[in-house]
């Protein structure tokens, strides 16, 4: 019973909880169906509608850009047509600046124009063009008022830039502003500042520049004559030239800095003391300074000018004046120069070239005074040879006054001036060389080449006398002149030392002459210079085996030249052979007369010119060549009839008796007499000569005599062989004469 309850009462609870459930289902039935209409409706018209919108909006959107964009553009040509507008307004009222600007904002508005990609419209190109046409226009409006307010009057141009054409020349600028710009402010500013605005400024300023170089610097510079002075009219200032006589061929340059001070005072003044704004985008600070921009441009070409015009000239020549150009305040005014320049803005920045050279004067004195020796040497090299001067033991150098050896490095210059001579060389104090150790024969040199041993000993004392750097650079000039002398002088007279023996005696001498002074050269100044010199070697006797070698190798060269013209002449004398035939006797007695005259001519040429002692020798060894050839000739031949015999001998004695006569070492005669009879000495072959003779007029016993056994004279000038060769030529076929051959041996 009690089971049965307890079913009956969870029954009783269970059918409600079932009758719930079973509406929550049909609940959900219900619903579901809804929601499967609903999405139906939506899947067919709630999402179609939808579409349509999404659509609607994106082409509203790119509608909206496209207006937008049409209407930036719309925007921007009005914007450029404005400016074109206001610019042609401006223009006409002779605002510059103004309208610059306008133009400037017009080309801004095409350049946004143009950047707008897949947007090209065919007015733009126009529209450039426009912009172009008056932009030109402007310039040409701005340069007409450029024109008028700096003038200037020129040459005609086919002057060429002379004292002349410079007196023509002029600068006219305005000075007072007329009535209706009293307003617009001063026309120079405006008129720049446009120029300025678009981006013409420095084009104008260069062209400005380059006049102001040529027609106004330039010629104050280069003409010391020229003195520039200002005029005052109305309305225009007038820069202009006038001469004067100048007082030096080169203006100082306190002077010159004066003057080119004047001209850029009168510009700052009437022309360039205007500030100016530049366009923003092309300057982080947008002042921008006329002056300095002028003065950028054309500074240094005039400070290349200046140096090279004007600083260059005043670089003193010597020592003494190198004090007075330091005291003359050349360097002081060059300061003062480019410190004016500085506070009219035309120079920015510190110590510029042109000061900077005129500081370092010690160092340009030296380059000058080197290059001076350099040209002055060069120009005695390349003068003519055959002006001649006579040097003889005694002669000297002249020489300005030496420091006493004494003094070491405090160089006391003695007033006496000391002559040095080629004989006697003072080398200590206490000592004194034999009179000949180191004298020079006397003979001629070239007085060019007695001046450069001049121009060699001033610079030397020149440089004991100047600071240490300078002291090296000159006596490196020194050593350079002769360098130059032996490098020079063989190239540059070559054709003339070739042809003219006179003149390769006088190089030879000037050779040797050079080689006697360079011994001694160094030492009269080794007190001052072997301190300097970091080897100690102030000395030139390296110098010497070449100017030596340079000397003897021309004076051989012309030797053999001789020589060969001597054969030459002798190979026309038909080997001296069948003299009895009356042409061939012509031919020879012709050669011989012939080479006599030659040596007559040489030496006549070298007579004063060469050292006596070279002279015999030169003259004697032609000679030698002349009877050796003879000699030989005739010992060649294989028949000499008797009257061939007579006939060589006639030959032969016009060689021994005239031979001598063509040694005249000196112009007086009878000084000479004494070298002719010396003439066996100088020439090798004579007795060889004379002994020929002997034989073309002996008899064979006469000739056997003179061997006397290998120990006679005959014996000491032929050898065997040629005696034989001779006998056999001169006599027939007989015993005695086989008689005569035997004793020959």
């Amino acid at each position: 019973g009690e089971v049965c309850n307890m079913i009956n009462k969870k029954y009783d609870e269970f059918l409600p909880s079932m009758q719930s459930a079973e509406d929550l289902v049909s609940q959900v039935d219900v619903l579901s169906g809804n929601i499967a209409l609903l999405r139906a409706g939506i899947e067919n018209e709630v999402q179609r509608d939808l579409n349509v919108a999404v659509a609607e909006f994106t082409e509203l959107k790119q509608q909206l850009e496209q207006d937008t964009l049409v209407l930036s553009i719309l925007k921007k040509l009005q914007e450029f047509d404005t400016a074109l507008k206001e610019y042609n307004t401006a223009l006409l009222e002779k605002k510059y600046v103004a309208a610059a600007q306008q133009l400037e904002k017009a080309r801004s508005s095409l350049k946004m124009l143009e950047s707008r990609k897949g947007f090209e419209l065919k007015i733009l190109k126009a529209l450039g063009t426009e912009l172009t046409v008056q932009t030109q226009n402007m310039l040409y409006h701005l340069g007409e008022e450029w024109q008028k307010l700096a003038v200037w009057k020129l040459p005609p141009s086919k002057e060429s830039s002379s004292l002349e054409s410079a007196m023509h020349s002029e600068l006219h600028l305005r000075t007072v502003p007329s009535e209706e710009e009293e307003t617009a402010g001063p026309r120079v500013a405006s008129v720049l500042q446009a120029f300025a605005v678009l981006g013409e400024l420095r084009t104008k300023l260069k062209t400005f520049g380059q006049l102001l170089l040529k027609y106004i610097l330039k010629p104050l510079i280069s003409y010391p004559s020229l003195q520039p002075f200002t005029e005052e009219q109305s309305d225009v200032l007038i820069l202009r030239f006038k001469s004067s006589e100048p007082n030096l061929n080169h203006s100082s340059p306190v002077e010159v800095f004066d003057k080119i001070k004047l001209i850029f005072e009168v510009l700052h003044k009437y022309l360039l003391n205007v500030p100016l704004e530049q366009p923003a985008e092309e300057k982080k600070d947008c002042r921008v300074m006329l002056p300095e921009l002028l003065g950028d441009m054309i500074w240094e070409e005039l400070s290349d000018c200046l140096i090279q015009n004007c600083l260059v000239n005043s670089i003193p020549t010597n020592s003494s004046k190198l004090q007075q150009y330091i005291e003359a305040g050349v360097i002081k005014s060059t300061e003062e120069f480019e410190k004016a320049l500085k506070n009219m803005q035309f120079l920015k920045g510190d110590t510029t070239d042109l000061l900077k050279y005129a500081r370092n004067v010690n160092s340009h004195f030296a380059n000058k005074k080197c290059q001076d020796v350099i040209v002055a040497a060069r120009n005695l090299m390349t003068s003519e040879i055959h002006n001649t001067v006579k040097i003889t033991p005694d002669s000297c150098v002249a020489l300005p006054s030496l420091p006493d050896p004494g003094t070491g490095d405090h160089l006391k210059m003695q007033k006496t001036s000391k002559l040095l001579h080629n004989n006697v060389v003072n080398l200590e104090n206490e000592t004194k060389l034999s009179q000949y150790t180191f004298s020079l024969p006397t003979c001629r040199i070239s007085s060019s080449v007695e001046r450069l041993m001049e121009l060699a000993y001033q610079t030397l004392l020149e440089a004991t006398a100047s600071t240490d750097q300078c002291c090296i650079q000159l006596f490196y000039s020194v050593r350079n002149i002769f360098q130059l002398f032996y490098d020079v002088v063989p190239t540059y007279h070559r054709e003339n030392l070739q042809k003219l023996p006179q003149l390769a005696a006088i190089h030879h001498n000037n050779c040797m002459y050079i080689a006697h002074h360079l011994l001694t050269l160094g030492h009269q100044f080794r007190y001052r210079l072997t301190n300097i010199l970091c080897d100690g070697a102030a000395t030139f006797v390296d110098l010497v085996p070449g100017f030596r070698r340079l000397g003897m190798e021309c004076f051989l060269a012309q030797m053999r030249v001789q020589k060969g013209e001597i054969l030459e002449r002798l190979s026309s004398a038909r080997n001296f052979s069948n003299m009895d035939d009356e042409e061939n006797y012509c031919a020879a007695n012709k050669a011989i007369r012939q080479v006599l005259h030659q040596l007559k001519r040489l030496g006549k040429v070298w007579q004063d010119v060469l050292p006596v002692n070279v002279y015999c020798k030169a003259m004697g060894t032609l000679l030698n060549t002349a009877l050796t050839e003879i000699v030989t000739r005739i010992a060649a031949l294989e028949d000499i009839s008797a009257e061939d015999a007579d006939r060589l001998y006639s030959l032969c004695r016009i060689m021994v008796e005239e031979g001598p006569q063509v040694f005249t070492p000196l112009p007086e005669d009878d000084k000479n007499k004494k070298y002719q009879e010396e003439v066996p000495v100088y020439v090798q072959k004579w007795m060889t000569f004379k002994e020929l003779m002997i034989i073309l007029q002996a008899t064979l016993q006469e000739i056997v005599d003179q061997w006397a056994d290998g120990k006679g004279p005959l014996a000491a000038e032929f050898s065997a062989a040629e005696v034989k060769s001779l006998i056999r030529a001169l006599f027939q076929n007989t015993e005695r004469r086989a008689a005569a051959l035997a004793k020959i041996k």
